[in-house]
Parts: structure tokens; sequence; C-alpha cells
């Protein structure tokens, strides 16, 4: 089903049919969920809307105290994958011409915001084009602003763009071969501001997997906002039972010589009692050791649910540990990048042959041989032994068993690989461009 037809049969043929695909049922509550997020990530949480109660015969406004641990747990997962930048690897002209669009695109500042909006809300879609200095660039649309529309083969024939400024409502509608501008600026219907062509095609849509759909992904908070709201509430419960239980109540047994009952402010006055009489202040007794077994169960399952180490919230005393240990202590953490890098790999290969299809408009051909070379390496930000790591290196090397290049590409010590190479070659590296240059350093 091609998207004319897809129009005629689901839309009558509409002119702005694009409008009624996005307040579509399926799509406005994919749209309030994504807002739900955005919504708990900036505070809303569940604990806010606990009620006041009556104690001593007064309102009290409850303990409401709101846990942020899941931007914590997000910001892990996110720069535990790509702390370190995603290094492109393939034949060598090839990743020297992509090396140079990663770096004049910024894209590597961009796949940290791909990974951190795939987590929070489970998709996000990004397009490529040519800016006006001729550089490519991508543009990202975030989940509630971006409706890939597909067919009944499973497959993008269009994507809609939708954004709100200054009371206006606007569309961007992409169909593979154009861009069209749409508003309802100056009235209530919408109006065609422009068209221009799609160099690269329809934008490239990330997604997690959702076990309800194919189209639409999940967001990973799904999994851990009941036991969060479980945790605040703990904690606010307890902290407001110290506060009631910080009164104590003034009993005594036997008679009381003086007349006056006991006042409430019973600091600083003194009583009268008959031999024998005793008087006292009793405490209620708050069960300390449950609420360390609920606190840690549920803290423990957080950490579990959600594939984080416990070393990574100071939950864990280290020191002194191999390689081997601390690759076992992250190895949860390992797992959930391992499937994470699966969503990104699928993105970035459609990612790449867009730019493929774009350098050709700057005169620059990758073929299609080269293309299927080409692959991602990510590396963990796992702490790690580097004396370890680099004596392994060097036994390897002392083998014939391992090239320079490799070595570089793996050491610790090394951040710019490229330009390392370079001065190991004692040439010049073109810093702006990311070309190496002829000329010895």
């Amino acid at each position: 089903m091609n998207l004319e037809y897809y129009i005629a049969v689901k839309h009558k043929n509409k002119v702005t049919w694009f409008v009624e695909e996005v307040t579509s049922f399926e799509n406005q509550s994919r749209i309030l969920n994504v807002s739900e997020i955005r919504n708990y990530l900036n505070g809303e949480h569940e604990i806010l809307k606990r009620k006041s109660f009556k104690y001593n015969g007064e309102d009290v406004q409850p303990r409401r105290i709101v846990n942020q641990v899941a931007k914590t747990i997000l910001n892990f997962k996110t720069q535990y994958l790509l702390k370190n930048k995603v290094t492109l690897i393939g034949d060598e002209s090839m990743v020297k011409e992509f090396n140079k669009v990663n770096k004049l695109g910024k894209f590597d500042e961009n796949n940290v915001q791909i990974l951190s909006q795939l987590l929070k809300f489970g998709e996000v879609s990004e397009y490529l084009y040519i800016d006006n200095s001729g550089r490519i660039k991508s543009k990202l649309i975030s989940a509630d602003n971006g409706i890939p529309v597909y067919n009944n083969y499973n497959e993008m024939i269009a994507f809609i763009e939708h954004y709100t400024f200054d009371g206006i409502t606007y569309y961007n509608l992409y169909t593979g071969e154009s861009v069209q501008e749409w508003s309802n600026e100056g009235g209530k219907t919408f109006t065609k501001l422009g068209e221009r062509p799609s160099l690269s095609g329809l934008p490239v849509h990330y997604k997690t997997v959702n076990e309800l759909s194919d189209r639409i992904g999940r967001s990973d908070l799904d999994d851990y906002i009941g036991i969060l709201n479980n945790l605040e509430d703990l904690i606010s419960k307890y902290t407001d039972s110290i506060y009631k239980f910080i009164n104590p109540i003034a009993v005594v047994t036997g008679q009381q010589l003086t007349n006056t009952s006991i006042p409430s402010e019973i600091v600083g006055t003194g009583l009268t009692l008959d031999d024998g009489s005793t008087f006292s202040l009793v405490n209620g007794q708050l069960d300390s050791k449950s609420f360390d077994l609920v606190y840690k169960t549920l803290m423990q399952n957080l950490l579990d649910v959600s594939a984080t180490p416990s070393v990574a919230f100071n939950k864990s005393d280290v020191s002194n540990l191999s390689s081997e240990s601390i690759r076992m202590m992250f190895s949860l953490a390992n797992v959930q990048a391992g499937v994470n890098e699966t969503y990104l790999k699928e993105g970035f290969s459609e990612r790449w042959e867009k730019v493929q299809r774009l350098l050709k408009y700057k005169g620059i051909t990758v073929s299609d041989d080269e293309m299927i070379s080409l692959d991602f390496n990510f590396q963990y930000d796992m702490p790690s032994n580097h004396k370890e790591i680099l004596d392994n290196l060097k036994t390897q090397f002392d083998m014939g068993a391992i090239s320079v290049e490799s070595i570089v590409e793996i050491s610790p010590y090394v951040t710019d690989k490229s330009r390392e190479m370079s001065r190991l070659k004692g040439v010049e590296y073109d810093v702006h461009n990311g070309n190496d240059t002829v000329g010895t350093v």
C-alpha cells in the first residue's frame, strides 16, 4: 500500500489528511503517554496527590517526598553506553568520509540525545539534510511531535511532524520525495506554506521493543515507576510517623496531690505526687527494622529491574578488584547496554545509508560494496583495571596477534583514535575536517 492509496482509503482523499492522522485515538494516546512521562521527569509524582489527615484535632499536611532516582538511572544508562564515542568500522576511504560528516555534523552529541529519548519515551526520529553551508546535519524529532505513518506491510510511507509556536500550529509532512509545510496561521483552516525536495527521504525512526506494537516503542520508565512510587510512599509515611511519635504522652499512676491537670506543655512544669505514685512520658515505638527491610527490598528490586549495578549507587564497597570481578558486577548493565546498542545500530545503519545518498549530491561516491563493511563499535564506560588491559595488549602485540591500529582503538588512554594514528604515522591532522594532510608533524 503506497501513500496515495492510504490517503484514499483511510482519509477519503482529504488534502489535510495529516491533521486527522495526528488526532486519531492511537496517536493521541501515544502523545498523552509521552506527556505523562515528561511531567513525571519534571517532578509531578503520584506522592504529591497524597491527602491531608487529622492529628490532635488539626489538619496536617503530610510529607510528600519526591524521589528523582529515575533520572539518575536513565543518565547512567545513557552515559554507560555512549560516554565513549561510537567508532565507525569498515572500508578505510568510506570511514574517512563518514568521520568527516560525523565530526562536522556533531552526530556524537545527537547520539546521546537519541538514546536518552529512547530510554525516556521509547522512540525518537531523526531527519538528515544538507544545511546552507553544505554540511550534512541531522534534526531530532521527539516522540510527541513526530508521527510515523505505516502501511499494512509495516513500512513507513510518510512522517508527520507537528508543533505549536506562539499559538499557531505547524505541520511538516515528509512524503519521501518532498517536505510540505502547513500551518493555520491567520485562521482555523490549514494552508500550505511551501514545499521542498527531501534529498534523504523519510526520517529515521528509532524505537525500542514493545510487546503490544511493532510501530510504537516503550519507555524504560514503565518498568520501574511503580517501584519508585512505593519507595516515595514508604519514605513519606515513615517520616510522618517520626513527627507523630516525637510528642510523648504523660502517664501518672497513683494519687496526684495537686488539683491541676497535667498541662500539654509539660516541659518546665512541676508535679506533686503521693507516696508510691509514678510519672512517666510514653513514646510510640517505630519499627525501624521493618522500614529498613522494605526499603532495601524495594531498592534492590529497582536496581534489578533497571539493570543498574549497585556500585553505581554506592551500595557496594569495591577496592582492588580484577577486571574479571568488575565485569561480573556489571554483567546486567552490559546485557541492558547490549539491548540498547541493538536499537541504535538499527537506526544508525539507516542513518548512514541516507548520508551515503546525501554525499552523492556533494559529488562524493560511497559504493554499496563499501557500505556492506560498515559497522559500529561501542565501548562501554565500565570501570576497568587499565594496567591489566595494557599488559594484555602488550603480550598480544609481542605475539604478533594484534596491530597497532587495534591497540589504539582499544587503549583506555586514547580519546581521538584518528588523530593518534596520524601522529604515529607522522602525518599532520586537519582538526576542522577530520582529514590527514600531507606533511610531517
